[in-house]
């Protein structure tokens, strides 16, 4: 390699900063390859949306092309990437790079961005950036006098101001909380969540709804979702997640990542059901100072007590398996600088990044510096988060629900229970279809239509 120029090409999720942050630390890493082995790489990349991305990626890696030699892909990516052989299984790679194998925080990350198939323990995945789910407060209003004395007055209780007061917060409570501020006459609302159909933005914010309170979304084990998803529990779930459509603006159907943020950061709600990792993105000048994250808030369990399980969110590297030895080798060499400790703080300092591994997540430095690092951290606990599912079919089972879950949350379907039934039924077909449940979906699957109306 000494003295070569390699052009190396890499993937990223349009619009998603931490996926950028590589592009933005490459001088970093040419100058480290530069001076330990002698060699000179050259960066390219392409970029999609979530939603468009793995089109992209996946027709070259059929082809057995190497135009990415290293990727940012979505967690439910990985059987879709692997079952085909387009990428390298992880655990080759950490048996000649020992040092790669960090412990991570919790067995969330490894659930998540590594293994597949689910409880396999095969790895296939390198933790890019962990995420977890988390709401952003105005402080500065929650501290305004009149707004605690006003608040007092009406509920009986003191308006908190601080993590520790809404760390067990339940969502009942916390209602309460975006009703007093939320005042749509003058164009301001209490809150903000996710319920477009694009990607998977509904499917994400209404999981803990489900999960908190004890239901799934399917087997794992027997990959069966009929009977599972569709359940009176779930469908009660989803009527009490579109219900907080109320204190929202109008724009609440069509609400991504990216609406939240910006409802956000111009002022018009109190706070915001988002993603950790674009917590950097919440704040901007004006807000600076002026913002409490906190965790979810809780539901109550299966056994009564309060309860909180969010869906993950985040990204793994992924090694393309058709890199001729000089890209694989520059793959190898990159993963080994990005997790190098000073590597990793200046992504998490400058560049909008979060920690994984055990050693990250407890740096106090984090901790002090990132004001949605306590947020993240409480989330990413064992048991307080959970992935969905990691085969091949995602993309067509997540179309399926997306759809359905819009059309309940503006009103073209009638009844949760009547969107979960159909795409219970659907899904279920989906999978049998693959081959991956012995359970065939019920009578009649095939003929059924959204049903709206």
């Amino acid at each position: 390699m000494q003295g070569k120029t390699i052009d190396f090409g890499y993937s990223r999720i349009g619009g998603w900063p931490p996926s950028a942050a590589p592009e933005a630390m490459w001088p970093a890493f040419q100058a480290y390859a530069k001076e330990k082995f002698g060699y000179t790489a050259n960066l390219t990349f392409a970029e999609a949306p979530f939603g468009e991305l793995f089109q992209k990626i996946a027709p070259t890696l059929a082809s057995g092309s190497q135009e990415f030699n290293l990727m940012i892909v979505d967690s439910q990516w990985l059987g879709a990437l692997a079952e085909p052989g387009w990428i390298v299984p992880a655990d080759q790679i950490y048996a000649l790079n020992p040092d790669l194998d960090k412990e991570p925080y919790s067995s969330l990350v490894t659930s998540t961005y590594q293994v597949y198939p689910d409880g396999s323990g095969q790895r296939w995945g390198f933790p890019q950036m962990p995420d977890t789910q988390g709401v952003a407060l105005r402080l500065d209003m929650l501290q305004d006098p009149a707004n605690q004395k006003a608040f007092q007055e009406k509920y009986g209780r003191p308006l908190g101001t601080t993590f520790a007061d809404y760390e067990n917060i339940t969502m009942k409570e916390f209602t309460d909380v975006i009703a007093f501020f939320n005042n749509p006459d003058q164009g301001f609302y209490g809150t903000a969540l996710q319920y477009s159909k694009d990607y998977d933005f509904f499917s994400c914010a209404y999981y803990p709804f489900v999960y908190s309170q004890g239901g799934e979304i399917w087997d794992p084990q027997t990959n069966n979702v009929e009977g599972i998803l569709n359940t009176d529990l779930n469908a009660k779930a989803m009527e009490e997640f579109v219900g907080l459509k109320e204190y929202q603006a109008p724009s609440f159907a069509t609400q991504g990542i990216g609406e939240v943020i910006d409802l956000f950061t111009k002022g018009k709600v109190f706070s915001a059901f988002q993603w950790n990792a674009v917590g950097a993105a919440m704040i901007t000048p004006e807000l600076e100072g002026k913002v409490l994250f906190i965790p979810l808030p809780k539901f109550p369990g299966p056994d009564g007590q309060p309860k909180i399980i969010g869906a993950m969110g985040g990204q793994p590297w992924v090694v393309n398996a058709f890199n001729d030895d000089e890209h694989m080798r520059v793959s190898i060499d990159f993963l080994n600088w990005w997790y190098q400790p000073e590597t990793q703080s200046t992504f998490i300092n400058e560049n909008g990044g979060l920690p994984w591994d055990k050693e990250g997540v407890n740096n106090p430095e984090y901790m002090k510096n990132i004001p949605y690092m306590g947020s993240f951290k409480y989330m990413l606990e064992e048991g307080r988060s959970k992935d969905f599912w990691h085969v091949p079919e995602y993309s067509e089972m997540l179309a399926v629900q997306q759809e359905a879950f819009n059309a309940y949350a503006t009103g073209q379907i009638k009844s949760a229970k009547a969107a979960l039934d159909y795409v219970a039924a659907k899904q279920q077909a989906i999978l049998f279809d693959a081959g991956r449940t012995t359970t065939p979906p019920p009578e009649g699957t095939a003929e059924m239509t959204l049903p709206v109306g």
